[in-house]
């Protein structure tokens, strides 16, 4: 008997019908003698409804009640599948974020989640019954209703697991698993049977979309397995994300992830002296925009440089203004800007034990003609800036190069 976390993502109850096929999952896993949790989204299309709602009235709308009226969605699903479960002969509750609780910080809309209480939780499982908890939503310090951005809906899942001390979370979506790259652009992409945490959160801080970043943080943190499969044929076995020494064999390279929305910027002729980054990027970050990529040219008279980054590209008009407003303090001589380029990553804990996997990505693409702008790294990746209309040329070159077409 084991204790299991199973989420269900928006397009798993776009309607009643899939709303009974994914409590059949359930009800499966409950026959097998598993004390059961399931964490919902709201229907699909039904969070982009509110959104649109609060707008109409308001763009500028308190955010409190923003999410009071964003929460409505997951509240809606976990009474259906509840409902689903007990027309199945399947005991089952809802729970609401508030109910739970799930305790959040005060930031709404992009609250994180500070603490979840499990002991009701746990004793109801325990009793037999199962918990159908609303996804990403929870309560506030001043106990008000708080969402947890968009895709919070895995971060939920992962965090109700951590707290009950699941044996492990199933994540149930349309896609059968984790690739060693998107299979719209290759198609013999290869579905991963295993991937290690560390490289799952690189990938999904890359621009892989099949989890949210934060879901993959707490299930690294708190080593909650979490498996990624799909709710229309999950016999496919889906993708396991789990420590890396459970991993027998680590290829140099693990998966190919590639990011369109990127924006390049370039201060010419700074002054290149102590402070100048801060004065730089500290405006930049109380404005709350992030910065990814940064490469620095050498002085060549030891007074003048210039300096380029990276921010999203929706946040390319704010980040220009805030520079431009600083200025005066940074002193740069002019700034260019550049939306049409891209960001394509190479992802593998085996870079670890595998010299030259950087210079077979540097040589692969100087092969296909495509200009390399920015370079980044950690241990165990390898990201390049590329002009956008090269994309999909790069992903298959490399995922070709790295021979990840075989297991």
């Amino acid at each position: 008997m084991a204790k299991i976390v199973m989420k269900f993502g928006g397009t798993s109850v776009a309607d009643l019908d899939r709303i009974r096929h994914a409590a059949g999952l359930v009800k499966r896993e409950v026959d097998a003698g598993h004390h059961v949790a399931v964490t919902v989204s709201a229907m699909a299309g039904e969070t982009n409804k509110l959104i649109a709602w609060t707008r109409e009235l308001s763009e500028r709308c308190d955010p409190g009640e923003y999410d009071a009226v964003l929460a409505a969605g997951e509240q809606v699903s976990a009474g259906l599948m509840a409902i689903a479960l007990q027309a199945a002969g399947v005991p089952a509750r809802s729970w609401l974020g508030w109910q739970v609780p799930v305790r959040t910080s005060g930031l709404h809309a992009s609250a994180r989640i500070t603490h979840i209480e499990p002991s009701e939780l746990n004793r109801r499982l325990a009793a037999g019954e199962t918990a159908v908890v609303a996804g990403f939503q929870g309560v506030g310090p001043d106990g008000r209703i708080t969402t947890i951005g968009r895709g919070g809906g895995d971060t939920s899942a992962v965090a109700v697991a951590a707290a009950l001390k699941a044996d492990r979370c199933d994540i149930y979506t349309d896609v059968d698993g984790v690739y060693t790259t998107d299979p719209r652009i290759v198609s013999k992409a290869r579905r991963l049977e295993k991937v290690a945490y560390e490289e799952m959160l690189e990938m999904a801080s890359l621009g892989a979309k099949v989890l949210q970043t934060r879901s993959v943080e707490i299930a690294m943190l708190h080593r909650v397995p979490v498996r990624v499969l799909s709710t229309f044929a999950p016999e496919a076995g889906g993708t396991l994300l789990c420590d890396e020494e459970d991993i027998a064999e680590k290829k140099p390279v693990t998966g190919i992830a590639y990011s369109r929305d990127e924006a390049k910027i370039t201060l010419h002729r700074i002054p290149d002296r102590p402070g100048i980054a801060a004065a730089i990027f500290g405006p930049l970050a109380d404005s709350g925009i992030n910065i990814d990529m940064i490469v620095q040219n050498v002085s060549e008279d030891g007074r003048k440089t210039d300096l380029t980054f990276t921010v999203g590209r929706g946040d390319l008009a704010a980040a220009l203004a805030v520079i431009e407003k600083a200025g005066p303090a940074i002193g740069f001589r002019d700034i260019t800007s550049d939306k049409n380029v891209a960001k394509v990553s190479i992802v593998g804990i085996g870079m670890r034990a595998h010299p030259g996997v950087a210079q077979t990505m540097f040589r692969t693409l100087s092969e296909k003609g495509i200009n390399i702008q920015v370079i980044s790294t950690s241990e165990i990746k390898v990201s390049v800036l590329i002009a956008e209309e090269y994309v999909e040329l790069a992903v298959r070159a490399l995922h070709s190069a790295y021979e990840m077409e075989t297991a």
